[in-house]
């Protein structure tokens, strides 16, 4: 029995009330120009941004592989997704890159990931806890790796 594996990625409810899905900016600003060039003549409106898309499976996936072999977690996770790029917003390339979190979206954050030099998948800073955390406005609930911090 042959079973795919779904992807590491959702699409955002886009006929909700509120969601923002940063729209315009990327053929308004090239267009009506002194000077034109190939890509306004005879280029596509449409943006080369992928927007409504969610990867919060993708951050979820990486961090329940720390401590597996990177080449194996990263071949798993590049056929199950549209674009590597997103893997690379929390796993660091080199070690001026490596970051105790990082924060995607408004309010939500995920511990950073690096490589070490035996090639396995490794938490930043293991002993990073939401309690560490601070928000940056009341408002919104924040969390780190799915779990609430600042709402006390």
């Amino acid at each position: 029995m042959n079973r795919e594996k779904k992807p590491l990625y959702r699409k955002v409810n886009t006929k909700a009330r509120g969601v923002r899905h940063n729209f315009g900016g990327d053929y308004k600003n090239n267009r009506n120009k002194k000077r034109e060039s190939i890509e306004v003549v005879k280029g596509s409106m449409h943006g080369k941004k992928n927007r409504g898309l969610d990867y919060t499976p993708l951050f979820k996936f990486l961090l329940s592989k720390v401590g597996y072999e990177w080449n194996q977690v990263f071949s798993e996770a590049k056929s199950r997704l549209d674009t590597t790029e997103p893997i690379f917003w929390l796993v660091a390339n080199d070690e001026s890159d490596k970051k105790d979190y990082v924060r995607l979206g408004e309010s939500t954050y995920f511990s950073g990931l690096f490589i070490d030099v035996d090639g396995i998948l490794q938490l930043t800073n293991p002993n990073l806890k939401p309690k560490d955390l601070t928000p940056f406005c009341n408002c919104c609930t924040h969390t780190l790796n799915g779990k609430l911090f600042g709402s006390e």
